[in-house]
């Protein structure tokens, strides 16, 4: 029996998908099995992935049903759960089963997120992740599989906060810790405009998330809030010194949060409207 079950979630990934594989592939660690849940690619995504596992699926429709199958599937006693445009550096398994094996109370590990691309605003994108690990803002993604089954794994009909929810639900099941490894978030050539319109689609499901948490949770007035999301996530911990080091990537960096900030306002404005005029 495999000691992880690696789950890759993917739709029309064949530009990112070997690269993910590969770096999967790679790990010291080898006890483990790998399973690809496409959603209906219509490029070389299923090819692909048959070239590294035979445990290839198709469901849909979101990523949170991809993971829960990928994972359910597998008989791994933990889970490590991926997008495709995702790599690990090759000592991610080892030192994340070993942090677990240790400390059998762990339920969950953050794995510090290094943003990759090019140019500029990858730069910021970059600069913007390092103050998010292991916080309200980042989520687990190595679960041990018992607690994953015991919370009910992602609840399905959130997309884009899914990570955010499941993250809620491990930590107020179980002790959850960082590893002390990376794995990289391949981020191409940064696009403004398709960078606002992924997120514009993700808070389509703030909505949902919000009303099963309620807007007086703790966490969702840090997620939400502008207190924490503009100013406290990057001072805590001794951050600032991060923020006051790197002037011009600061600058840059709020002036991207406005940006998503705007679209959050506006998006919740035109909702209020259309619903007092229906």
């Amino acid at each position: 029996m495999p000691v992880v079950t690696v789950v890759v979630s993917t739709k029309n990934e064949e530009a990112n998908l070997r690269s993910c594989l590969e770096s999967i592939k790679n790990q010291k660690f080898r006890d483990f099995e790998l399973v690809v849940v496409d959603n209906n690619s219509r490029d070389r995504t299923k090819e692909i992935a048959l070239e590294f596992t035979p445990n290839v699926y198709n469901v849909g429709p979101e990523r949170s049903a991809q993971r829960n199958y990928g994972i359910r599937s597998g008989s791994g006693s933990f889970a490590l759960y991926l997008d495709a445009d995702m790599t690990l550096a090759p000592n991610v398994l080892e030192t994340c089963v070993a942090m677990m094996d240790k400390d059998p109370s762990l339920v969950g590990l953050y794995i510090p997120e290094k943003v990759i691309g090019h140019g500029f605003w990858i730069k910021v994108r970059r600069f913007e992740r390092s103050f998010y690990d292991g916080t309200v803002i980042d989520a687990v993604r190595f679960v041990r599989r018992k607690d994953f089954d015991a919370i009910g794994g992602f609840d399905e009909s959130l997309t884009g906060t899914e990570d955010w929810d499941i993250d809620i639900r491990m930590r107020n099941h179980g002790p959850v810790a960082v590893a002390p490894c990376e794995l990289y978030h391949n981020e191409g050539h940064f696009d403004l405009p398709g960078y606002l319109k992924k997120k514009s689609y993700y808070a389509k499901s703030f909505d949902a998330y919000v009303n099963k948490w309620g807007r007086d949770h703790s966490t969702i007035r840090k997620q939400l809030g502008f207190n924490y999301r503009y100013l406290v996530v990057y001072a805590e911990n001794g951050k600032i010194w991060q923020l006051l080091a790197h002037p011009v990537l600061t600058a840059a960096m709020y002036l991207l949060r406005f940006c998503i900030g705007v679209l959050y306002v506006t998006r919740r404005h035109s909702k209020e409207i259309t619903n007092g005029i229906g």
